[in-house]
């Protein structure tokens, strides 16, 4: 990187400058290449541990932190909570206690609660990373996602992306809008008004409740998964219902830009947000791309972050 990250922490996208993302992608860029080398073995977090504590379900985003951390050298320990005295009873407080007395050294943390991230950050010492809060942000998914779309289409800036679907209950669309208007892309979000946050024109984007209109000469369309464990009863019609007005099938995909890529964080729930057909064209489709990122950034946000445990060392 050719600055130094100003922060002991990620926790958020928001209130990130530009120049800070722009490095972190050029750094992340030059582990999508040293991964594709076979070259994955490095020494920057040797003797440092690494601990992975999610209070949600993950594969992708715990997994590659796993592999991530690996392949950087670090001790790396998959805390379950389902069988940690969390479940006992714990408060998140006193697991921060618990945390600290073990001397880790990058703590990275899911939790169902926003702001439950940048709590513990206030009490262990312990570079933490937000892995998805709440409703709140999944800073590392933006940085993958802006990582593949520049990768793609050679930069951010001036392209147009259409975030589609659960806006209401997405962290993934919160970090990609701070990340995308911060750099300079056109950003429009696309849903029912049930599922549309009533702050989303404040936050700089253009708001649409048809599909077709919103996907209109869109250079990224990017589909969100339909997050039922966060709704109150009646947000959505049927599944079959959603897939027909906002589902992203060939006709209604075929109002963007010919050259328009598809994007997904996953987990996919095929028929109701997303064709399959348009999910495994490889010529459209980056999901599987995406999936490469996440490791290439989560090695960059590890790297920088540990930079600031090896000066004060």
């Amino acid at each position: 990187m050719t600055l130094a990250y100003p922060h002991r922490h990620l926790l958020a996208i928001e209130g990130l400058e530009p120049p800070y993302i722009a490095d972190l992608l050029e750094l992340a860029e030059s582990y999508v290449l040293l991964n594709r080398s076979g070259k994955t073995q490095r020494d920057l977090l040797r003797g440092r541990t690494l601990i992975n504590l999610f209070f949600e379900d993950s594969t992708r985003t715990r997994t590659s932190f796993e592999i991530a951390g690996k392949r950087l050298g670090a001790d790396v320990i998959n805390m379950s909570v389902a069988t940690s005295s969390v479940k006992k009873g714990e408060t998140l407080l006193d697991t921060a206690v618990t945390l600290n007395a073990m001397n880790c050294d990058l703590l990275v943390v899911r939790h169902g609660q926003s702001g439950a991230p940048a709590l513990l950050s206030q009490k262990v010492s312990a570079a933490v990373i937000n892995a998805g809060d709440g409703t709140h942000e999944h800073p590392t998914q933006a940085l993958l996602d802006a990582l593949t779309i520049r990768r793609r289409k050679g930069r951010l800036e001036g392209l147009t992306v259409a975030i589609c679907g659960d806006i209401l209950h997405s962290r993934v669309a919160r970090s990609n809008i701070h990340l995308l208007t911060t750099m300079n892309a056109r950003v429009r979000v696309v849903g029912p008004p049930t599922l549309i946050p009533a702050e989303a024109a404040r936050l700089g984007v253009e708001v649409f409740h048809d599909m077709r209109a919103g996907l209109r000469d869109a250079d990224v369309v990017m589909m969100l998964r339909l997050q039922r464990e966060r709704m109150a009863a009646g947000l959505v019609p049927s599944s079959r219902e959603f897939f027909r007005f906002w589902g992203l099938d060939s006709e209604k995909l075929a109002a963007a830009k010919p050259d328009a890529i598809v994007m997904h964080p996953g987990p996919m729930n095929r028929g109701v947000e997303i064709d399959s057909a348009i999910a495994d064209d490889p010529a459209r489709s980056v999901i599987g791309e995406q999936v490469e990122m996440g490791v290439a950034v989560r090695m960059a946000v590890l790297d920088v972050l540990a930079r600031d445990l090896r000066r004060n060392a």
